[in-house]
């Protein structure tokens, strides 16, 4: 059975990445989805005084929070809850999956403001980081409406050693997509190095399965090439490795804001080994 995980705070951005990721399940077999929210230990008052709380009665609390929002969203679909309290979500997230053995987590861009979701989506940046499972992170615009075509952004260098290829083949096995494989390079000229050849052959025998396309792209700017690339050929999902250099850390980049926003709607996933 695929889990797929899904943090909820109950914010409309969390509420949005719920809806596309249980979409999203009904079109994978054989698949669970769980909504998953940490609650503080304790509260403040106003004056920034603890309050004393029942923890149970918060737990009661948040339970049918949840439930509600699982009805309706999802009213004819089993969505399952777990409320635990804590006081990070990205140490208690990390070690739920951890424990019940996650295939994905699903997470919404935090933050008030377009602007604000690409430069202070912490939450799900430090989960991508944190490697334990795929991280699936959804623009709060993104509308589910299949999954045709998907980008794996790759530097092609030594893919054998640095391709987390475990994860990225039981992702590319939830959907029946195209698959183009991609690699940014100002240094790229009309024939490939023979260092390249390599590389692909490589990376086509770990997913000839796929039946993947590869493109090799000059342009100096790595994010403008993305985006472009990925409106040509109506790209669904992007899956990118979470590196420093990679499209993951220019997405949270104040440099590459302006270029991002015009592709926001494509949501991005991160897999590392």
């Amino acid at each position: 059975m695929k889990t797929i995980l899904i943090p909820i705070d109950f914010s409309e951005t969390s509420s949005n990445a719920a809806r596309f990721a249980i979409s999203m399940a009904a079109e994978i077999p054989d698949s669970r989805v769980i909504f998953y929210h940490v609650f503080n230990k304790v509260s403040a008052g106003v004056d920034g005084t603890p309050l004393q709380n029942d923890m149970d009665a918060r737990k009661n609390m948040v339970d049918l929070a949840l439930s509600n929002l699982a009805n309706e969203l999802s009213p004819n679909s089993n969505v399952e809850i777990v409320a635990e309290s804590g006081t990070s979500l990205t140490e208690s997230l990390t070690r739920y999956v951890r424990h019940n053995e996650a295939d994905l987590v699903v997470m919404g861009l935090t933050g008030a403001t377009r602007l604000e979701q690409l430069l202070m989506g912490s939450n799900a940046l430090n989960m991508a980081l944190e490697a334990v499972c795929p991280v699936l992170i959804v623009p709060s615009d993104a509308k589910y409406s299949g999954i045709k075509n998907v980008l794996f952004a790759t530097t092609m260098k030594e893919v054998k050693a640095n391709t987390p290829i475990k994860q990225l083949r039981m992702l590319l096995s939830f959907f029946k997509a195209n698959l183009h494989i991609v690699n940014v390079d100002s240094e790229h000229y009309v024939e490939l190095t023979e260092e390249y050849k390599k590389e692909r052959a490589d990376m086509l025998e770990m997913l000839k399965d796929f039946d993947p396309e590869f493109y090799f792209i000059r342009i100096i700017d790595y994010v403008d090439a993305i985006n472009t690339f990925a409106a040509d050929k109506n790209i669904d999902l992007i899956i990118t490795l979470p590196r420093k250099h990679s499209l993951l850390s220019a997405l949270f980049n104040p440099s590459s804001t302006k270029k991002l926003l015009y592709h926001t709607h494509i949501p991005l996933v991160a897999i590392r080994e």
